[in-house]
């Protein structure tokens, strides 16, 4: 019974409200010890399920490096960048954005952007500059709220293209219990003109945003 003692720490160190990493960390290291495992045998075996699911714990890596360049005025650059553009609009910047998270989405890549990898610490702040230049006050929150929609509409119309993702093979699940069978690659070329369409309206919606901006 002493290996659950990694129970026990989990629970006390909720309760004091100890930072979740160093409890989890602490239990782990308590039920190795209890199961009669060397301190190397532990670090090894922290090694091996890292290794395992790398894929996985891989954003964790990420997130650090974006931090510390934000740290270091990655926002401040990206504005500095967009307000140096002649001509650069908040609706034909995200418009843009929307084109290339729809495609590289249709192509798999669906983590290769998103809310914590390219909307906060780029796209929110080029979006603000460049809607600041077209006479939008600053401190809103609708141009940031409107780059993470664009990163949604974009990541959800186009992963739908893509045969191996899993909302084909949700869908084909779905119809085959009702006894309709029909190939994710139909499924994948129906997703393409409701893709476009999706573009389409957002874009729509963009340029009016643009419009208004303007008659300010």
């Amino acid at each position: 019974m002493l290996v659950l003692i990694g129970i026990a720490v989990i629970v006390i160190g909720f309760v004091l409200r100890i930072n979740p990493l160093l409890v989890i960390m602490a239990s782990a290291l308590a039920t190795g010890w209890a199961s009669g495992h060397a301190p190397a045998e532990i670090l090894a075996a922290f090694g091996k399920a890292f290794n395992a699911n790398r894929f996985i714990t891989l954003i964790y890596i990420v997130l650090p490096v974006i931090g510390l360049l934000e740290r270091h005025g990655l926002q401040e650059r990206a504005r500095a960048l967009i307000g140096s553009i002649r001509g650069a609009t908040v609706g034909r910047l995200l418009l843009l954005y929307l084109l290339f998270r729809q495609l590289t989405a249709a192509m798999g890549l669906t983590s290769i952007a998103g809310p914590a990898q390219s909307v906060r610490p780029l796209v929110a702040p080029m979006a603000v500059a460049a809607a600041e230049k077209q006479g939008e006050p600053a401190g809103g929150d609708a141009i940031p709220a409107l780059a993470a929609a664009t990163d949604n509409v974009g990541l959800f119309f186009g992963e739908d293209i893509f045969l191996a993702i899993g909302s084909i093979l949700l869908m084909k699940g779905v119809l085959e219990t009702y006894g309709l069978v029909v190939a994710p690659l139909d499924l994948s070329l129906w997703a393409i003109p409701t893709a476009i369409a999706a573009y389409l309206i957002h874009g729509f919606r963009l340029w009016r945003l643009d419009r208004r901006l303007a008659r300010r």
